[in-house]
């Protein structure tokens, strides 16, 4: 049988190839089993209860599944609901979430490079991050009007602060002795940025999009539960809970869920691939 040689030229174990998949293989065993036990725990908890106020997640899951993936094959089984409802959401939300991260990066970038603007913006910077987003919201309805201008101007303007602060952050803690030797290899301003500046900031570039994108989620529903809103998970929400619908108003909730945790997984795979690159590249 043949060996596989190790770098350091001893032969490792056949069994030994790839202990990092064995243990994230089972780490995500054990999140399922959690899960699994968890809803096992919901499921019996509402049955011994028996109360319209707790549905099992059974009935919450069904209940989703023919509000928004029932539709026909040729519209990947979304109804008309999730075209009507669902979508509208997200758009709003990936249009205020670009916007702040473009803008955030961008400005935190030129910001986290100067030291005299770094002085004189952060109190300003630290006054905006501390404001409660949906605090703001009222404002920009005087401002814009209800409609989707200013669902999209509160997201991206509430969202642009956590990214803002950390991209100057990293930016600004960029090691001095790489700058050093750019200056030495006489970089360029756009090559120091790209070689030099961008990578050093990823981490807290992507912790800054993490927080935003947690804000995103959280302001597109609150924007979407102001009166004058015709569509949008909020308005499903708001529509529901006036009917008392309770059942649709947990299936709300659970969409919610979901979708926070497969934009957040999505993010963290493409963070993990940047960063993975710019350590490849260091």
């Amino acid at each position: 049988m043949r060996q596989v040689m190790r770098r350091d030229g001893n032969a490792a174990r056949p069994g030994s190839r790839n202990p990092a998949r064995r243990t994230s293989l089972r780490h995500v065993l054990l999140r399922v089993l959690v899960l699994l036990l968890a809803l096992a725990l919901w499921q019996t908890a509402a049955q011994a209860h028996g109360s319209v106020y707790f549905p099992p997640p059974g009935r919450i899951a069904h209940r989703a599944h023919e509000l928004w993936f029932s539709g026909p094959v040729r519209r990947a089984f979304l109804t008309e609901a999730a075209v009507g409802d669902v979508l509208p959401s997200l758009g709003r939300m990936a249009a205020g979430f670009g916007i702040a991260a473009v803008a955030g990066i961008g400005a935190g970038v030129a910001v986290g490079r100067s030291r005299r603007a770094y002085a004189l913006c952060n109190p300003v910077l630290q006054f905006a991050r501390a404001v409660p987003p949906p605090a703001l919201v009222p404002v920009f309805v005087v401002v814009l009007d209800f409609g989707t201008p200013m669902q999209v101007a509160s997201i991206a303007f509430s969202a642009v602060w956590p990214v803002l602060v950390n991209t100057a952050e990293g930016a600004r803690n960029t090691d001095p002795l790489r700058l050093d030797v750019a200056a030495v290899l006489r970089l360029n301003p756009v090559e120091r940025l790209r070689f030099l500046i961008l990578p050093s900031a990823l981490p807290r570039i992507f912790a800054g999009l993490r927080l935003s994108l947690s804000l995103s989620l959280i302001l597109m529903v609150f924007s979407e539960l102001l009166p004058g809103t015709a569509n949008g998970i909020g308005y499903t929400l708001t529509d529901a809970q006036s009917r008392s619908d309770l059942l649709t108003v947990w299936a709300v909730l659970l969409l919610l869920g979901v979708l926070g945790y497969l934009l957040n997984a999505a993010l963290l795979a493409v963070e993990k691939r940047f960063l993975g690159r710019g350590r490849s590249t260091a």
